[in-house]
């Protein structure tokens, strides 16, 4: 199997032909984000002032879509949610205003599906990232590979979770 490190997600967008999809399933992410900390502080952006919420993944975002790549993201989470989880529901409007497709998938739905141990993106239906985190969520780093078991795998998750979870703009928190 080969595999290789990979470092930047907005490479990977840059790069895909036709889709993107990526699954996350950790209830916390890097928790000593700058962003998450204003967010504790009461900090919420304005959809309609996109100036203050707009920001370069975004617009990777936009341009891989306007080249016709499909970006869809699943999200696992435990519920009730963690803190961690109310924040990341409440910053991903621009992510689904820049054009990607963002579903929730409350954990205990997940329970008979077969999944990867790491989140991942998959991009173009080949290759294969992993995400690696520590317990405590800060991300140490991305590992690529082709091996068709992974990319079989992870396709096979993917659209499992995908065919259960709610749209972003349906999924209420709880």
């Amino acid at each position: 199997m080969s595999r290789t490190a990979v470092t930047r997600p907005d490479e990977l967008l840059k790069a895909a032909r036709h889709s993107a999809v990526h699954l996350e399933m950790r209830d916390g992410y890097m928790l000593d984000d700058p962003a998450l900390h204003a967010w504790r502080q009461g900090v919420r952006h304005d959809p309609a002032d996109r100036s203050a919420w707009w920001r370069p993944w975004l617009d990777v975002v936009v341009e891989a879509v306007s080249r016709g790549v499909e970006i869809r993201r699943a999200r696992i989470v435990s519920e009730p949610v963690s803190e961690y989880i109310q924040y990341e529901y409440d910053v991903t409007f621009p992510n689904v205003a820049a054009g990607e497709q963002v579903r929730w998938l409350p954990r205990r739905l997940a329970s008979t599906l077969a999944l990867p141990g790491n989140d991942f993106w998959l991009i173009d239906g080949r290759l294969v990232v992993w995400g690696h985190f520590a317990g405590n969520g800060d991300w140490l780093e991305n590992e690529a590979t082709e091996d068709p078991a992974a990319v079989e795998l992870c396709s096979v998750a993917f659209e499992a979770v995908w065919g259960l979870a709610t749209p972003h703009d349906q999924y209420k928190i709880t």
